[in-house]
């Protein structure tokens, strides 16, 4: 872990961590300890100063709030720490990611008429992970879906990407995600995934009230065979200016604003 300067360490009971991750960044960091929905044990910080900004003010008193270990460290050591992510000097040792399963998403969907759950399908890049898991949490979606195998999980670069968002918003791990998707169906939610195609509509006359499923496919491979078979329509974005496709993220973004529009 390298060698820690201990700046404060409060004595007493605290939460305590074993194995676990860190997350990285000012917001990812603050938003993890305003969610409260891991265990943290201890916190990476500057050197206190009296006149440091008011977020890492607050970002420390929460940490000394809940009695964490705070410590400073040098800049390399936290940069191995954080495998060199863009920390801005702040990391926080918690408890892996709070997954939930599909039944408690199920259960939201079928208590909203307007539930939107986005479904990722075997995204993995972190980085566009991250970028939906942002997006969807400002919009206020009601929950995310991603697969166990080959994909992306809610990893610190992906906790990062989001802004913190991630730390909001609720994700299912399923090992089938087709049956996700059917399990969704069940429950009231029109599928559309986001392709091209002959079968495809511009996604602006996609009618997204109600219940909604939107479906994002992995970089360069689009949506997998079997899941786009469960998906009611296909919606693509127009490229006038010739450009092949649009990063995932940008993509997804775009298609979830167009749902909020509909929806007045």
């Amino acid at each position: 872990m390298g060698n820690y300067q201990n700046t404060r360490h409060h004595k007493g009971p605290r939460e305590m961590v074993t194995g676990g991750e860190w997350i990285y960044g000012r917001n990812p960091v603050e938003e993890a300890l305003a969610a409260g929905r891991r265990t943290a044990s201890e916190i990476i910080l500057p050197p206190a100063n009296p006149e440091e900004d008011d977020q890492l003010q607050r970002i420390r008193d929460e940490a000394r709030s809940r009695r964490l270990v705070i410590r400073t460290m040098e800049r390399d050591q936290l940069d191995k720490l954080t495998r060199f992510g863009h920390h801005q000097g702040v990391a926080l040792k918690t408890t892996g990611y709070p997954y939930v399963g599909i039944e408690d998403i199920l259960r939201d969907v079928e208590e909203d008429e307007n539930a939107l759950v986005v479904i990722l399908d075997h995204l993995e890049d972190p980085q566009n992970v991250g970028s939906i898991l942002r997006t969807a949490c400002a919009i206020g979606a009601t929950g995310v879906v991603i697969p166990e195998d080959r994909a992306c999980g809610i990893t610190p670069a992906a906790v990062r990407a989001s802004a913190g968002g991630a730390e909001h918003i609720k994700v299912a791990h399923v090992v089938n995600i087709v049956r996700a998707i059917e399990d969704l169906k069940e429950a009231g939610c029109w599928m559309t995934g986001l392709d091209w195609g002959p079968d495809a509509k511009k996604y602006t006359e996609i009618d997204f009230k109600g219940r909604v499923g939107l479906v994002v496919g992995a970089e360069g491979e689009g949506i997998s065979r079997l899941v786009r078979e469960n998906c009611d329509f296909i919606a693509e974005l127009p490229m006038p200016g010739g450009f092949e496709s649009l990063n995932a993220g940008v993509a997804t973004a775009v298609t979830m604003y167009e749902i909020l529009r509909q929806r007045g």
